[in-house]
């Protein structure tokens, strides 16, 4: 029950940001609702405010009256031939007012001793209590002695009661004393009237009301629903599917909107088609120039083998040139090899041949392979891995492609701190990370180490003689695999690059097992105790290990930038 009621205001908040129709319709109601409430309350204090003046006017007057008719009994009574007794004289007063009160009656009348400690007698009609008689107005009667009247509730000694006007004024019976007539004017006939007043305001506003609601639910939805339509629409044309428009059926506004976004979903399918179109000729001619390239180039290999291998023959300035030539004939070869590999992604031609590989052996075969390049620039490659073997169900050749990559960027952009290479797996996943300690990576370049062709700085001369498609090939390459391929730096801190590979092909990778980011102590660089150079072994780490808590794939904002499963390709530094 408590999770059902924090979840109701969440779940009501949440369809009151989303839906404009419940907004729109719900405002209306309210709005509706304090109209006619508030008018309603005005017209039913016009009416209560008329009923009451009315009924005051009438009782004043019909007191007045019956005052002056008390005073010409008491008069005459004075100048009679006897003197009836006092009960007899209050009794003929108070019979004399009641019979102007008609059948039934339309008041009450009670006639009150001001000194009733004399025993004076006091008289009224039809079981009207004393009490009904607020101390107010007799205070006004008795000290003032003038007529004087109030709203009060009407008692009767039976245990009736009613809404009343009582109107009071002095009287004097001569041989008795001082007297009070009160008049007592029930007001049931004008609750009543009150009480049919408001049923019928009340009625009258449910209905409104409702009448409002549906005529706010009919307008909302002539808007509502074309946008909903759109909004439909725009997710279908979101999702590819192109040809999706919206129906035109009248001329206003809203078929005006729908007019401009068939247009624009026209403009973005033609913009789109020829986009692809564009692709595919650029994809068709990549492909066709890699290919017509390779016969000359076999033609210019052979020469060039030829002159290289005589080169002994030759001045120092044509040997000179033909060891250039020989350079940039390999450097063209490779990248032939890297454009026709990535036309064969662009085309969706590449395939996997997969099969249960020690990674650790890879890796250490990528690193001895490296180690004439790593000694060039005088650091040393260092190798740990947590767990061997460490096999994985892949394509032995692309994950190679893809460690040797990494590897020769780390050795081309380090420094003398060298190159730490880890390799730790869980059940699910291996992950795999290259930490260089150079020049690093400035923020937001992080998300542009592998697109095609593109250099941290491009006045760098590629000692390696890269092509600039090394990092876009090896992101295809762990798409293929449904891996991840990550990337993170800090400028003078170093690089990065975390490669993460599910235990068998084309399984989902939901996480990765070592750090991307910088967690690497100065003393941890510089022991050599804790792990082997070459293919050193370490069982559980504290830092790193084995099967740890899934982490997160980082954000470019923390320069760490995971390219997604089916993100595009580029190339690295």
């Amino acid at each position: 029950m408590g999770r059902v009621l924090l979840f109701l205001p969440r779940a009501v908040r949440r369809l009151w940001r989303r839906s404009l129709f419940i907004r729109v319709a719900s405002l209306t109601l309210v709005l509706s609702i304090t109209v006619v409430g508030a008018l309603g309350f005005l017209l039913l204090s016009r009416v209560t405010t008329g009923l009451l003046e009315a009924k005051e006017r009438s009782a004043v007057s019909e007191a007045s009256a019956g005052l002056g008719e008390a005073q010409r009994l008491l008069d005459a009574a004075d100048t009679g031939p006897s003197t009836p007794s006092p009960s007899r004289l209050v009794d003929t007063v108070v019979t004399s007012l009641a019979t102007r009160a008609g059948s039934p009656a339309t008041f009450d009348v009670l006639l009150l001793s001001t000194l009733p400690d004399i025993g004076a007698p006091e008289r009224g009609t039809n079981l009207v209590a004393v009490s009904s008689i607020p101390p107010e107005l007799r205070d006004a009667v008795t000290q003032d002695r003038r007529q004087s009247w109030t709203f009060t509730e009407i008692r009767f000694l039976d245990g009736r009661n009613s809404p009343g006007f009582v109107v009071g004024a002095p009287l004097s019976i001569p041989t008795v004393g001082p007297y009070e007539l009160y008049y007592l004017f029930p007001l049931s006939q004008e609750q009543q009237t009150l009480d049919l007043v408001s049923s019928s305001i009340l009625t009258a506003g449910i209905v409104l009301v409702g009448l409002l609601g549906v005529v706010a639910w009919i307008v909302t939805r002539q808007v509502v629903v074309p946008v909903r339509a759109a909004a439909k629409t725009a997710e279908r044309l979101s999702s590819g599917n192109l040809d999706e428009r919206l129906p035109i059926r009248r001329d206003d506004d809203l078929d005006q909107l729908a007019r401009s976004f068939n247009a624009m979903a026209e403009s973005i399918d033609a913009q789109i088609t020829q986009l692809e179109e564009l692709s595919r000729v650029q994809q068709r001619f990549v492909s066709d120039v890699s290919h017509e390239l390779r016969t000359p180039l076999t033609t210019i290999r052979m020469a060039a083998d030829v002159l290289f291998e005589s080169r002994q023959s030759l001045t120092a300035e044509t040997a000179r040139s033909a060891e250039l030539l020989q350079n940039q004939l390999d450097r063209f070869e490779a990248l032939l090899g890297d454009l026709l590999e990535i036309s064969r992604f662009d085309a969706g031609a590449a395939k996997l041949d997969s099969d249960s590989v020690d990674v650790a052996t890879l890796v250490q075969h990528v690193i001895d392979g490296t180690e004439p390049l790593a000694q060039s620039h005088n650091l040393r490659v260092r190798f740990a891995s947590y767990e061997r073997p460490c096999n994985v169900v892949c394509d032995a050749r692309r994950i190679e492609r893809i460690i040797r990559n990494l590897v020769d960027n780390a050795v081309e952009h380090g420094n003398e701190k060298g190159v730490l290479v880890e390799l730790a797996g869980d059940d699910d996943v291996v992950s795999f990370t290259v930490r260089d300690f150079g020049v690093g990576l400035r923020p937001g370049e992080a998300a542009l180490v592998f697109n095609r062709f593109w250099r941290a700085d491009p006045a760098r001369a590629r000692t390696t003689g890269g092509t600039g498609l090394g990092l876009a090939i090896a992101l295809e390459d762990a798409h293929l695999h449904s891996g991840w391929l990550e990337a993170w730096g800090e400028p003078g801190i170093g690089a990065c690059f975390r490669l993460t590979l599910p235990r068998v092909a084309g399984a989902a990778v939901t996480h990765a097992v070592l750090p991307l980011s910088d967690e690497v102590s100065d003393d941890e660089e510089s022991s050599d105790a804790t792990r082997d150079e070459s293919v050193g072994s370490r069982e559980h780490s504290p830092d790193h290990p084995r099967g740890s808590a899934p982490s997160d794939p980082p954000s470019a904002d923390s320069l760490a930038f995971t390219v997604p499963i089916d993100g595009e390709g580029g190339s690295g530094r």
